[in-house]
Parts: C-alpha cells; sequence; structure tokens
C-alpha cells in the first residue's frame, strides 16, 4: 500500500484533474459519498443506531467533504448539524460551490460560538476541519472547536487526518482531534503511520475517491506500508517463507555472530538464538574466550568460537584477523550486541568491514563506534549490502542531532542516512521505518508497546542476519525481519497478561 506526503497527495490531485480529466468537484463528490457510506455502515453496527451528528467544518476542500457527506448523511436519514469554524466569506476553492448548495437545500448550520454547542445532544462528530496542507498549531477559532470536541467524549470521525495532525511527520500539535476512526482519502498519508500521530488517528480506513492507483506508480510514490500484497507484489517474496523438502543445512546459510562481553553476553546469545529460529541453518558465535567459557552448552544448536582476550572477557584490536579468517564461509554476519566499547575499537571495526565479503547486519555498539568514527566516510566498501539498525538516539548519534529531532520526521532522517551512505537503515521504534540507498521506504504496523524491552534489538538483528544467510536479498530480509519480529512479539503479548511482561526471549519463542 502507497503512503504518500502532503505534497505527492496535492500532485497526484493535480494529475488527476489537468490530465486525467476528472473535475475535482467529481473528486470531492466521491470523498464525501464514501465518508458518508462509512458513518452509515458503522452507526448500523451501534446497538443504539447512532443517527444523530454534528459536523465541523473548515474553511477548504477538507470542510467540502464535509459538506458532501452531510448531503448524503440527510439522505440516509440523519439528523444532521453543520458547525462552520469561520463564515463564509473566508472559503477557498470548491468550498464555496459546497457551500451554496448545502444553502440552496437548506441544511441546518451555524457559525461556531464558544461555549455554545450541546454536544449531549448528538451521537456522533465528523471532523472536516483541517485538512494535509495544514502546518503548525492549530488557530483560533479551531483549536477551541478542537478542544470542545475531544472534551464531548463523543466518537469522532475524522476526514483524512485528524485536525491537528502533521500528514507528513505524524507530529501533534496542541490541540488536536483524537480520533475514533479517520477515513483517509486515496491513499494513505505519513502522519497516519507514524507515532503519535497513528495513536490519534483511531482506526485508518483508505477510501477511494477516483484517483487511479497507478498515478501513484507513475509519479512515483516510494513509500509502502508492510503488508502481504508488499511483499507479493514489491519485493518479490513469500511471507510465509516455504522450504522445498529435498533440502539439508547448507542450503539454508551460516551466520557469523560476532557479540558479547563477560557483562552482556546475553546480547549475542539472544543474536545467536534468533538467527537460528528465523531459519538459518548454522550459526557460529565468536565471542572472548572468557565468555565462551560461560556459554558451553547454553545454545548447543550454535558453534563457538573463542577468540583470545586475555582473562578480560572484553574484545582487541589483535582479534581481527581471526575474525575475518572466520567470516570467509560465512553467508551473512552480524556485529554489534553486547559488544561494549574498547581500546582501537574504531580501527577494529574499520578491518572488519574492509576485510569482510558477506552482507553485514550492524548493530547496538557497534553503530556508537561509527558513529564517533571520525572518517567513516573514507572506510572502503567492498560493494557488499551494509544493514544498520538503529534505535532512535543510536541514529541521533550517527546523524549529529538531537533524538527529538528523528522523532519528529523518521522516514525523512533514515532515508537522508541510507541515501548519503548507500546502506539500508532499519530505524527502531513504533512502526519501524526500513529506508533503502535508493530513497524506498517501507513502514513496518506490526509489533507492539511491550516490545520495548532490552534484548529486542539483539533478537532483530539476529533474525535479519539468518534471512540473508537464507539467500534473500539485504531488503527482503530487512523488511520480512521487522515484519516477523513484530508478529512475534504481538504473538508473544497475545498469551500474557500484560504487555508489561514481555522479555525478549518470548520474541525468539514465537517465531
Amino acid at each position: 500500500m502507497h503512503v504518500v506526503t502532503s505534497v505527492e497527495m496535492r500532485k497526484l490531485d493535480q494529475y488527476t484533474i489537468e490530465t486525467i480529466g476528472i473535475p475535482s468537484i467529481v473528486l470531492m463528490e466521491n470523498a464525501g459519498r464514501e465518508v458518508a457510506n462509512e458513518i452509515i455502515f458503522w452507526s448500523e453496527q451501534q446497538k443504539h443506531r447512532a443517527k444523530k451528528w454534528l459536523i465541523l467544518v473548515g474553511k477548504g476542500n477538507n470542510g467540502g467533504d464535509g459538506l458532501v457527506a452531510a448531503r448524503h448523511l440527510i439522505e440516509a436519514g440523519f439528523d444532521i448539524k453543520i458547525i462552520y469554524a469561520q463564515s463564509s466569506d473566508t472559503f477557498k476553492g470548491d468550498m464555496i460551490i459546497q457551500y451554496k448548495i448545502t444553502k440552496n437545500i437548506n441544511l441546518s448550520s451555524s457559525v461556531y460560538q464558544k461555549d455554545t454547542i450541546s454536544w449531549t445532544e448528538y451521537d456522533g462528530i465528523i471532523d472536516a476541519l483541517l485538512g494535509t496542507g495544514t502546518k503548525g498549531t492549530p488557530k483560533e477559532p479551531y483549536s477551541s472547536l478542537i478542544d470542545e470536541a475531544n472534551a464531548s467524549g463523543l466518537p469522532i470521525f475524522s476526514i483524512d487526518i485528524p485536525s491537528g495532525l502533521d500528514a507528513d511527520t505524524g507530529m501533534i500539535y496542541q490541540p488536536c482531534i483524537q480520533a475514533h476512526q479517520t477515513i483517509t482519502l486515496a491513499f494513505l498519508k505519513c502522519g497516519l503511520v507514524q507515532s503519535p500521530g497513528a495513536e490519534a488517528s483511531g482506526n485508518v480506513i483508505v477510501k477511494p475517491i477516483g484517483i487511479p492507483i497507478s498515478s501513484a506508480e507513475n509519479y512515483p510514490i516510494h513509500t509502502y506500508v508492510l503488508q502481504p500484497s508488499v511483499f507479493t507484489k514489491k519485493l518479490n517474496v513469500d511471507i510465509n517463507l516455504p522450504r522445498n523438502v529435498n533440502t539439508h543445512k547448507g542450503t539454508y546459510g551460516h551466520v557469523l555472530v560476532i557479540a558479547g562481553t563477560i557483562q552482556m553476553s546475553g546480547a549475542g546469545l539472544l543474536c545467536s538464538k534468533a538467527a537460528l529460529r528465523s531459519g538459518s541453518g548454522l550459526v557460529t558465535w565468536i565471542l572472548p574466550k572468557t565468555v565462551a567459557k560461560h556459554m558451553l552448552g547454553v545454545l548447543p544448536e550454535a558453534m563457538l568460537f573463542p577468540i583470545e582476550d586475555k582473562n578480560s572477557g572484553q574484545w582487541s584490536l589483535p582479534s581481527t584477523e581471526n575474525i575475518i579468517n572466520v567470516s570467509k564461509n560465512k553467508e551473512s554476519i552480524v556485529i554489534g550486541p553486547g559488544l561494549g566499547r574498547f581500546k582501537d575499537d574504531e580501527l577494529w571495526l574499520q578491518k572488519i568491514w574492509e576485510g569482510v565479503n558477506s552482507p553485514v547486519v550492524l548493530d547496538a555498539d557497534a553503530l556508537n563506534i561509527i558513529s564517533d568514527a571520525e572518517h567513516f566516510k573514507d572506510w572502503h566498501r567492498n560493494k557488499i549490502p551494509i544493514i544498520i539498525t538503529p534505535h532512535p538516539g543510536e541514529m541521533a548519534r550517527l546523524m549529529n542531532c538531537t533524538t527529538n529531532e528523528i522523532q519528529e520526521n523518521r522516514i525523512q532522517k533514515a532515508r537522508a542516512y541510507a541515501v548519503k551512505h548507500q546502506l539500508i537503515v532499519v530505524l527502531k521504534g513504533a512502526h519501524t521505518i526500513i529506508a533503502l540507498p535508493n530513497g524506498s521506504i517501507y513502514i513496518n504496523n506490526t509489533g507492539n508497546a511491550g516490545m520495548a524491552t532490552g534484548g529486542a534489538g539483539d533478537v532483530l538483528a539476529g533474525m535479519i542476519a539468518g534471512l540473508l544467510a537464507q539467500g534473500f536479498s539485504a531488503e527482503q530480509a530487512a523488511a520480512l525481519g521487522v515484519y516477523h519480529h513484530g508478529l512475534a512479539g504481538d504473538r508473544a503479548a497475545a498469551k500474557r497478561n500484560s504487555q508489561n511482561s514481555l522479555i525478549a526471549g518470548d520474541i525468539i519463542e514465537e517465531l
């Protein structure tokens, strides 16, 4: 499913109107009719048929959509009252036409005045105040109207986006409509599938209004929500990961895990186990010798390769030669979980980076090493796929900005870094972003807040490496890993009394 920015949506509208030839007033009519149909459907599902509705109308095309919905709802037997945020002399575009129609057929309406609406008389609210082109904090009278609507306790159905939400970033301005459902038109908007906007949008449903889906491909739009159809049509992969009958362990590749210290041995353990559970045929975990003594038999399915650490339980520069030699027959490599920081770690990582010839997943302290590396941009690349899996704090360090700056525009930040450094960025968090070197974006909708627990990222890194080892492309492995990681987390949470009790090992057990 395509996801668009406000600018992309505007251009798709223009293309439909000017090139295809569908008038804007027709698109508005289609939009309002779809909104009305969704309200009718929802109302019929209620024990008490909710047929008395307030429609809050702004001055632009979003308001025009609301007026069309009003007409169709009245035809369906609903009792409708229109509240205009502003007087008619402020109206723009096709909104003027729709306003004249409502006046000609005498629809009940009034201009908003603070604290004069009897909210308890109504069953629901349609939010048609502010559309996708609106930026910044809602001004009066919109802000007061939004506050009153939220305080009413009535179910609110927003047209296209909740008023007060940034359509591109998902940031919420104050105040912002807290929608029960958002009926978005033609295509998903980026702000609806990023936090905190996703939480303010309620249940999101996409309704067609006459803009051909093919126009997004022709434009082109390169942002998608991960779902089965996207895996099939865009990524050319079966999400069920079927296996042929006549296979053996070598068919599914060998992962090298470079992870763990005496303080954080569990990170390497989780990563190795997740690589196996994701389907890789073999896993070798290379780790400091002191740590390896404690890991004997803990994960019998994985092979251990201890390296000399002079009883420190830490990594050191001399280990690079062994690591590079061990990597030569491996289909993928994961570096970083529980790695820690140590003397000459930048040179250590650079030597491995430049010395291996298999796809690499970089996580945790490997990313922190890169963020501190003065000459990272000059590191030689062997044209092998690189996938990095930062959380927002790590991404902020990589981009030399604040975590808030990352979270305020996750898509743009992840895309910029992926394109600049020609690698794949998996920006973790609610609605994980997968950014490709060509600028394409995939947004994940699986997973839950219970997965905000130590070790969950180590599991994801191992899964992606395991999928790489099986022969999936870096793009496929990143998307499949993120998607199935979230699904496993959802299955694990469903088995517990609370998401709060979820731990990383639970995710592995549901793979």
